[in-house]
């Protein structure tokens, strides 16, 4: 498979917002109090990984199709457990919720760009796949959120 310099410098791009993703959900991890974000935070930082991973297949040339199983029929529901951390730390952890939210919404949008910029409907329908993850992961975050009187 060959790919334009268009869709080589668009995979460029959604490579180097995986690793922030990444980078971004390992710190979280590290200074969310709440230990139902950490896991959710860790979860996230897994399936960025995948996100890269399949990025930097098709980067190598390979035309990566995803499974069938649709994003939305996978996606994993947060249970509404109410967090039991201190004001202060609640605010540091709704911080970081709001900030991750934030890059998910960033990072949904540029795939949302790249799917129509590709020739190829397997690469197209792939990353239409990531970015309904991505989508599945902003409301993960947006669910935490409101589950805990964060979200306004």
């Amino acid at each position: 498979m060959t790919l334009t310099q268009k869709e080589t410098s668009l995979l460029q791009d959604l490579k180097s917002q995986e690793q922030i993703c990444i980078e971004k959900y390992g710190k979280y991890s590290d200074a969310a109090h709440d230990p139902e974000l950490k896991t959710l935070f860790t979860n996230l930082k897994t399936n960025e990984q995948k996100h890269l991973n399949t990025i930097t297949e098709i980067l190598s040339g390979t035309e990566v199709k995803m499974p069938e199983a649709s994003p939305s029929a996978v996606s994993a529901k947060l249970e509404c457990k109410v967090s039991g951390v201190s004001a202060g730390e609640k605010q540091n952890d709704a911080y970081l919720c709001r900030d991750a939210l934030s890059m998910e919404k960033h990072v949904s949008s540029v795939y949302n760009t790249g799917i129509f910029e590709f020739s190829s409907p397997t690469l197209r329908d792939t990353l239409a796949h990531i970015q309904k993850e991505e989508q599945n992961h902003g409301e993960m975050l947006y669910n935490y959120l409101s589950c805990n009187n964060m979200y306004s």
